[in-house]
């Protein structure tokens, strides 16, 4: 598949100069100047064009055209020049190979096109394509609609840093993985998540690798080549398979972003935070290696933290989808979404009230859990809760759950407000992420349908089939737990057994240094389980 290409970098130091066009004579626009490349090299283009004198960087500009390039270096009279084509190039090839009938290798990312997953997506792709033998082009999908992305402002912050337009991006709203899959024509591989959800659960079949950084889930695991080591980023494998199987096609855009990535996913490789894992810290100092002038680690960390945390603008619906999960059981939904922002000034939006009660009236939600994140004036994170529920048992049950929790132990404080129908909470244990909240969830559905049945007036999907619920859930982007769900915030624990299909194990540098509150969490969460286990046999 052709790829355009429109820079030239020239190999020899202070050569300023393209070397004579080949072909003289030809008729040329004024500034542009043909040149050949030599048969056989670089696959099916014969020209391409340079505009001169070259841009401040020492770059040439070519017209857009199309062809393909392998990276080796040319000689135009004794001087060695090296054409290549950059990520937005790439991508424009990408939008191309969409219009054409043909067999496409699409590089899927998670739901949450969450930072780390766009990246990802869009470096591996890139570095399948630049290194496969057949002139095949592995085209990166971002998992959400279009009109989801200015949700994610720390995405949109570093497109627009990294100059990557968004108008280049392919979402997955705008191709047909199931008609493409029925056709015979679709290859699927997985980075940052290895199951699909319920609606995609038949393309499943053309998955032929998986690249992920959670705990696999062995009874969902596709049957394919699976890649998994825990690690604080998924870009960090990447940036590893780059640097390993082909470090000549890394350059200093794609190096940033994978440099970025990492250190947001590993909280700008902060220690008393113990998410980086020494792969992270040596792939961060090999990218700052090679490209000496990347962002200072502080400066990248704490504009891509503020555009993360910035929903200036953004309406209480979006507030709500931008970060996302939902639980179910029996017909119960329950939304659980983390707010960037004060509770207080989340309470006090205009007509929050309404807002919520569309929200969930939309969505078939029965509850809504909100987790307000932010950060005070000594940098240290502030968490909050506010449980919004028309039905008042329903309500109460999970209030009475989460305040009564011990493991772990959320220490609320409930705080006062004038909306009926919600409850509010300073969380005292800041450790308790949302990912911890989720079992405590699970209990109290668990509890409410023990206690009661379901009230009159509340169906169980709201006059919509499960199967139309599952599939809506997945179209707009958020996951579907039945059970557990891995969730980005938390380093998983224990390190990656030996068994898994990983290409180093963490062990072999050392055993994890584990904090007394993390290994008392954990014993207590064992306990808890076999406790829960006891009584159950007992009945």
């Amino acid at each position: 598949m052709p790829l355009c290409f429109r820079r030239v970098v020239p190999r020899v130091s202070g050569f300023r100069t393209p070397p004579p066009p080949l072909g003289a004579g030809r008729r040329r626009p004024p500034g542009v100047r043909d040149y050949a490349l030599p048969p056989g090299v670089g696959g099916r283009i014969a020209v391409w064009r340079v505009r001169v004198p070259p841009t401040d960087s020492g770059l040439w500009p070519l017209s857009p055209g199309w062809g393909t390039y392998t990276g080796q270096p040319l000689l135009y009279e004794g001087r060695r020049h090296t054409l290549y084509f950059t990520m937005e190039d790439y991508l424009q090839g990408c939008r191309a190979a969409l219009q054409e009938s043909r067999h496409l290798h699409v590089v899927l990312g998670n739901e949450a096109c969450d930072l780390d997953s766009m990246v990802s997506a869009l470096a591996l792709a890139f570095y399948l394509t630049k290194t496969n033998e057949a002139e095949e082009v592995f085209i990166p999908v971002l998992n959400i609609k279009r009109s989801e992305l200015p949700l994610r402002g720390d995405n949109v912050f570093f497109l627009q840093k990294i100059q990557i337009p968004e108008t280049i991006l392919i979402f997955r709203d705008e191709i047909d993985l199931h008609a493409l899959h029925q056709a015979g024509q679709l290859t699927l591989i997985l980075v940052d998540h290895h199951v699909l959800p319920k609606s995609d659960a038949a393309l499943e079949e053309a998955i032929v690798e998986v690249l992920d950084h959670r705990p696999i889930e062995q009874k969902h695991c596709p049957p394919c080549h699976v890649s998994v080591e825990l690690v604080g980023s998924c870009a960090t494998l990447v940036a590893e398979r780059i640097l390993q199987g082909a470090p000549e096609i890394l350059d200093r855009q794609i190096a940033a972003l994978l440099h970025g990535t990492i250190i947001l996913d590993c909280v700008n490789m902060d220690i008393k935070i113990g998410k980086a894992t020494p792969k992270d810290n040596t792939y961060v100092e090999k990218l700052e290696a090679l490209f000496p002038d990347l962002p200072e680690r502080n400066d990248i960390f704490d504009s891509l933290q503020k555009a993360k945390f910035d929903v200036s603008g953004l309406t209480t619906e979006q507030m709500l989808r931008k970060d996302q999960k939902t639980i179910y059981r029996q017909g119960i939904k329950v939304a659980i979404s983390a707010i960037y922002m004060d509770l207080e000034a989340f309470l006090q939006r205009s007509n929050l009230l309404a807002d919520l009660s569309a929200f969930c009236q939309a969505h078939s939600y029965d509850a809504l859990v909100a987790m307000t994140i932010f950060f005070n004036a000594h940098n240290e994170p502030v968490r909050q809760l506010a449980i919004f529920c028309p039905h008042v048992a329903l309500r109460m049950t999970i209030c009475e759950v989460l305040e009564r929790s011990y493991s772990p132990p959320l220490k609320l404080t409930p705080v006062p407000n004038t909306h009926p129908n919600l409850q509010a909470y300073l969380q005292g244990n800041t450790q308790v992420s949302r990912k911890k909240l989720l079992p405590l969830l699970q209990e109290a559905l668990s509890t409410y349908f023990d206690s009661t049945n379901i009230p009159s007036g509340q169906p169980e999907t709201v006059g919509v089939s499960r199967e139309q619920v599952d599939k809506d859930l997945d179209r707009a982007g958020h996951a579907l737990i039945s059970g557990l769900s891995q969730d980005e915030e938390d380093p998983p624990l224990p390190p990656t057994p030996m068994n898994s299909l990983v290409d180093e194990c963490p062990l072999d540098q050392g055993l994890p240094k584990l904090s007394a509150e993390a290994v008392f969490e954990k014993c207590s969460q064992i306990s808890l389980s076999q406790s829960t286990t006891a009584s159950m046999s007992n009945k």
